[in-house]
């Protein structure tokens, strides 16, 4: 019986000693490199919650660019429909103008356009 009651003690003692040495190995060698990728964790989540911020802010000016480009698109168009129409006018007037100035022949009006713009 104290062979036995000698084993159960000993085999007691290298538990204990198991149990020392894991924590030791955990706190002494493991514990550094959990901080260290818990640290690396943090500095990724900030990261990424960074980017995920100026993405934001970029698209949302980006969108208020092609609303911008859209609204200059928009007056441009209406520009150019009123500059037509103003020419438009213009232009027939000017017809007009030559004709009565030739006697109403258009093919006088044209030769005496192009002689002007020719600088004969």
């Amino acid at each position: 019986m104290n062979a036995w009651l000698l084993r159960a003690a000993g085999a007691g003692l290298l538990i204990l000693f198991g149990m020392v040495v894991g924590a030791w190995a955990t706190t002494g060698h493991l514990r550094p490199a959990l901080d260290e990728a818990q640290d690396r964790v943090a500095a990724c989540t900030a990261a990424r919650d960074n980017l995920a911020g100026l993405a934001t802010e970029q698209g949302k000016a980006l969108g208020d660019l092609v609303l911008a480009a859209n609204a200059r698109q928009a007056a441009a168009e209406q520009a150019v429909s009123e500059a037509k129409a103003s020419a438009d006018l213009d232009y027939s007037a000017a017809n007009r103008l030559q004709q009565e100035r030739t006697g109403g022949d258009q093919c006088a009006a044209a030769a005496s356009i192009i002689d002007k713009e020719l600088g004969l």
